[in-house]
Formats: C-alpha cells, structure tokens, sequence
C-alpha cells in the first residue's frame, strides 16, 4: 500500500525548468546583477580556498577587513558592486574565468 502513495506522489510532483538563472526563476528584479556577482563570487571563493591564505591575509590582499572576507566566503556579497568584486578577483589573479558580464 505504501509502494502505491509514494508512486501517486512522485507521478504528482510538477516541476519547471530553470532559466539559467536562479534569481530571475524566483522573480527577483535584479537578477541579472545578482547572477553575475554569484558567478564571480564562486571565481574568488575558489581562488581563496586554494590559495589557503588566513583570512587576515586575504583582507590584506583584497583590501577589505577581515569580516567582509568571511562575509564573501559565507556567500554574502550583496554589499559589494560588481566593479569591486571584479577588482578582489584581478587581485587575486584569477585567470581565463568563465563569467559572462
């Protein structure tokens, strides 16, 4: 009986395909903004993880405190501009990125 309501649910569940990008998918005005800075913001977190530089170190680097570095590591990035977290990403030498601006 049970094989039976789990396969009516899974016959049930509607889906729609997603655009590309996520923040226009749920409607957000800006989100072409957002989605550029998610692309370049997933460029730096990597660069940062390999580099495995302190936090300290990668403020000094970039510019910024050592909060706003935990604040871009966390996926909070929506204080920066685009402009700035292209420069964190030329600072950080991060070559050949696939962000489409």
């Amino acid at each position: 009986m049970k094989d039976k309501q789990i396969m009516e649910m899974e016959m049930e569940i509607e889906f729609e395909e997603s655009s590309g990008n996520i923040f226009a998918d749920l409607g957000l005005e800006d989100a072409e903004e957002l989605y550029k800075k998610a692309q370049i913001r997933f460029h730096i977190f990597t660069a940062i993880e390999e580099k495995k530089l302190p936090e300290i170190e990668i403020a000094q680097l970039l510019g910024i405190t050592q909060a706003e570095v935990i604040e871009i590591m966390n996926g909070h990035f929506s204080c920066f501009t685009i402009e700035e977290l292209l420069e964190f990403h030329k600072k950080l030498q991060i070559e050949n990125p696939s962000v489409n601006l």
